[in-house]
């Protein structure tokens, strides 16, 4: 039997006091919040009282601390998949407030449908499915939970809804450490819950691409 449900979780606050766009860049781990977000995601989960068969998340180590909590309660440990990474982008590693400054970035935004200044939206969402049924056929039973990023969860969310991909980045409902619920059902994904369990009080949220 495959899974009854997915749940993407996106990671909890990141340490960037630089408040750079850090993309997949190395360094850039969960802050003392962020911990916290990631335990309450987790416990969110647990309060479901739903079994959790599978864990997985992306090679980065913000999704890895994320997925801390999460094998501490279901005791479950965590499958490393590069398919639910961050995407590229081109301005990782700045201020994007200085960037869009500089005349010589603007070849870059344009063509935002795709979008220009980084992985296509296609490509996320593609390699996103491949992930999530893949992990949905290996689950012999019980929930899976895949810790991911935002724009990710985001593209997903917008492809199951049947929405344009191209959208405004500060306007993505994705909160850190939210939980975005999935069904599988005659092959076609639906999305049954959104929650954002965390207390989020004073969190940066600067660096997702």
């Amino acid at each position: 039997m495959p899974a009854d449900r997915l749940h993407l979780v996106r990671h909890g606050e990141v340490h960037n006091p630089g408040r750079v766009l850090y993309g997949r860049l190395p360094g850039f781990g969960l802050s003392a919040d962020g911990r916290r977000m990631a335990r309450q995601a987790a416990e969110y989960v647990a309060s479901l009282d739903r079994p959790v068969g599978s864990l997985v998340c992306s090679p980065l180590q913000r999704t890895q601390e994320s997925a801390e909590p999460f094998t501490e309660i279901f005791g479950i440990e965590p499958l490393v998949d590069e398919r639910v990474i961050e995407p590229t982008n081109v301005f990782e590693g700045r201020r994007m407030k200085r960037a869009m400054f500089n005349p010589w970035n603007w070849r870059h935004l344009l063509a935002p449908a795709l979008p220009s200044w980084g992985e296509p939206y296609l490509k996320v969402v593609a390699r996103m499915d491949e992930a999530m049924r893949e992990a949905w056929e290996r689950t012999e039973s019980g929930d899976v939970v895949i810790v991911s990023h935002q724009l990710p969860i985001w593209v997903t969310h917008l492809s199951v809804t049947g929405a344009a991909l191209r959208h405004n980045p500060t306007q993505r409902r994705c909160a850190l450490s939210s939980v975005t619920s999935f069904d599988l059902a005659d092959d076609e994904w639906s999305e049954v819950a959104y929650a954002e369990p965390a207390r989020l009080d004073g969190a940066v949220d600067v660096g997702a691409v």
